[in-house]
């Protein structure tokens, strides 16, 4: 395809002499035969910071393989040990080994032989990249000092002395440990490139602002949204229905101190409410899940209980309004305040009367029952203004969207957090949005286009019915972020027979498992079957009854294994990352995590076990990649741009 001379006098504005752009050139058609940087995958972080934290560091075992690799027989199994956690946690552990060492001459030679070993690692992990892209990876106030040290040739011998004295003036002028920690992060970078997040960062866990602020320092990364991931992406839209959702949740697995101390949101109206409006004893099905707080710190189990209550109250009628306006979200069976018999405290579900386990309702006008109180409707519209206006949450949320989509294809690999919505017989299924019709890809572009219209317009009043389309991503039968065909929130609050509390599966995950169906979804994406992936979350991988997180034949991967320590009784472990690099895929299987001190003071690592999912016959290259085409096509514009120098369609500027 010609390029156009316009173009190309732009294009002449950054390369604007032949010898600019030759150089250029033979730079990117080198970069193309380097080996293709590592990708990390993880999903269902479930607010989990700690474990989260420590796969990231240890790149899931990249850091550990490159030590032995670099050092093999040179250390021993326990100074390997030693210097993976000074890596992993640089400001933790250099003051434990402080205390240990005798005297200010010990702990100077212990930081010159830790910076000398993490150069060592540092030149091994780099040798797959270019001197600029490791450059670009240096803090600049010590880029400087980093770049002597690493881009030297130690058989010289007339500047041995020269780089030990960078290393001993560092330590002198009382930099060793900042050093330390620099390259320490560097080395993590290196070992991975690109880090790929499946979605699911919120809830059930303690500190998912914590990982959120962990993510934002990473430099190359893409996020899939999640569910959980959209109702706090909803909420901090003003989507009233989803504040009582993400709230409701939190009180469920008691983590307030999300929205109140991470996020600055008081919910003192919400608690003036419920203590004036909820009896003590009338708290039946609604006692959290977790309890994180101490003893006497944060809110009693019954607090938590009857804000659950009357935030799943608040939901219901809420979600009422949503499934009368919208009738093509097909949502009617989850209208059910009205089917309450609040007489005999009863409620009739296909044809089966069923006696509720609680039957508190103080705010329900059974002639009008989903009719928001005045009192009701002041705490949501306060809490609505509080979620627009937290200036953390508004960040994140902010980022979820820089670095977030529905679904992400990159190197071969189709990447989305749920499912691919299908019908019984395999087909795509079909789901109609604002009057038009979509199914697979169509349909993802579709919610994605709705999502930032909800967040571009979250300030508008009238623009902020688009946040329907949130709620029906959130548990609606045809949402790719869903996948079942019912969310049974109700019936697991107020019903006992467990029949109720079922939650069938969109035909997706029977599908799932045949080649024939995978090879038509990654079709439907403009993948290549014969070469494509699927990479997914969103339902734990039940590895303790045998299930594989293998599927299709290798063709797709499902990497939930349990992050979130809700989850780990089902699954059997701790959580699936999967590892992409120049020789194939790995699936990395993680035991619980024991917790950072535990970690820093005994030296311990997640235990992980690797299983082989592909290889690739030759190494994978950077030309191989989608970076690779995209520079490809730098080379080939560049290339008409020194024809263009040739005769003279575009001048050079030589002066």
């Amino acid at each position: 395809m010609a390029v156009s001379n316009r173009y190309l006098t732009l294009l002449s504005e950054k390369f604007p002499t032949s010898d600019a752009v030759i150089t250029e050139i033979i730079n990117l058609e080198a970069i193309l035969e380097l080996p293709k940087g590592t990708e990390h995958f993880i999903t269902d972080l479930h607010g989990e910071y700690e474990a989260v934290h420590h796969v990231l560091r240890n790149g899931s075992g990249r850091v550990k393989e490159k030590i032995n690799d670099c050092f093999q027989d040179t250390l021993t199994a326990n100074e390997k040990a030693v210097l993976a956690t000074v890596i992993y946690y640089p400001e933790e552990k250099l003051p434990l080994i402080k205390q240990k060492l005798a005297n200010s001459v010990a702990w100077t030679r212990f930081l010159e032989q830790t910076l000398l070993q993490l150069v060592d690692l540092a030149r091994f992990a780099m040798s797959k990249y270019t001197r600029s892209k490791v450059r670009k990876e240096m803090p600049k106030q010590r880029a400087y000092v980093m770049e002597e040290l690493l881009f030297t040739d130690s058989a010289m011998a007339n500047k041995e002395n020269y780089y030990r004295s960078i290393v001993e003036n560092v330590i002198a002028l009382g930099s060793g440990e900042r050093l330390i920690k620099d390259f320490s992060d560097l080395i993590c970078d290196l070992v991975v490139d690109h880090l790929h997040v499946v979605g699911d960062i919120y809830d059930r866990g303690p500190a998912p602002e914590r990982i959120m602020d962990l993510l934002m320092q990473e430099r190359h990364l893409d996020i899939q949204w999640g569910n959980h991931d959209i109702i706090w992406m909803a909420a901090a839209s003003g989507s009233q229905v989803m504040i009582a959702n993400v709230l409701r949740i939190c009180a469920r697995y008691d983590n307030l101190s999300v929205p109140e101390e991470a996020y600055g949101i008081s919910l003192r109206p919400l608690v003036s409410f419920v203590e004036a409006t909820y009896p003590d004893d009338g708290v039946a099905g609604f006692e959290p899940k977790e309890r994180h707080s101490e003893a006497g710190v944060g809110y009693t189990s019954r607090q938590l209980a009857k804000m659950q209550q009357a935030l799943a109250i608040i939901q219901f009628k809420l979600e009422a309004l949503i499934i009368q306006s919208h009738p093509e979200f097909h949502c009617e069976d989850r209208l059910l305040l009205d089917k309450i018999n609040y007489d005999t405290g009863t409620i009739t579900l296909d044809g089966k009367t069923h006696t509720l386990i609680n039957t508190t309702f103080p705010t329900i006008e059974p002639s009008d029952p989903y009719r928001l109180t005045d009192e009701e409707r002041a705490v949501m519209d306060y809490l609505q203004h509080a979620f627009l206006h937290a200036k953390l949450l508004q960040q994140h949320v902010a980022f979820l969207y820089e670095k977030g989509s529905m679904y992400h294809c990159y190197n071969h690999n189709l990447l989305y957090h749920g499912c691919v919505p299908l019908n019984e017989d395999g087909t795509l299924m079909s789901l109609t949005l604002q009057g038009k019709t979509y199914e697979g890809k169509a349909l993802f572009d579709q919610f994605e286009r709705l999502m930032r219209q909800m967040w571009s317009g979250r300030y508008d009043e009238k623009a902020r019915e688009i946040c329907d389309y949130s709620w029906y991503l959130w548990q609606g039968e045809g949402s790719p972020l869903f996948g079942k065909q019912k969310m049974a929130t109700f019936e697991r609050y107020y019903l006992e027979d467990p029949m109720t509390h079922s939650e069938p599966k969109n035909a997706y995950y029977h599908f799932r498992e045949q080649r024939g169906i995978v090879a038509q979804i990654l079709e439907a994406f403009d993948m290549n079957p014969t070469v494509g992936h699927i990479i997914n979350g969103h339902t734990p991988v039940k590895t303790k009854k045998g299930e594989s997180p293998i599927k299709a034949g290798g063709r797709l991967l499902v990497i939930d294994g349990g992050f979130s320590k809700a989850y780990q009784e089902t699954t059997g472990v701790a959580g699936y990352t999967l590892i992409s690099n120049s020789y194939g895929l790995q699936l990395v299987t993680h035991q619980p995590f024991l917790g950072v001190w535990d970690a820093v003071i005994n030296e311990t690592d997640i235990i992980s076990t690797e299983r082989i999912v592909s290889t690739q016959r030759h190494r994978t290259l950077v030309r191989d990649t989608d970076i690779g085409q995209e520079l490809s096509r730098q080379i080939d514009d560049l290339k008409d741009l020194l024809e263009a120098f040739s005769d003279g369609r575009v001048l050079e500027r030589r002066y």
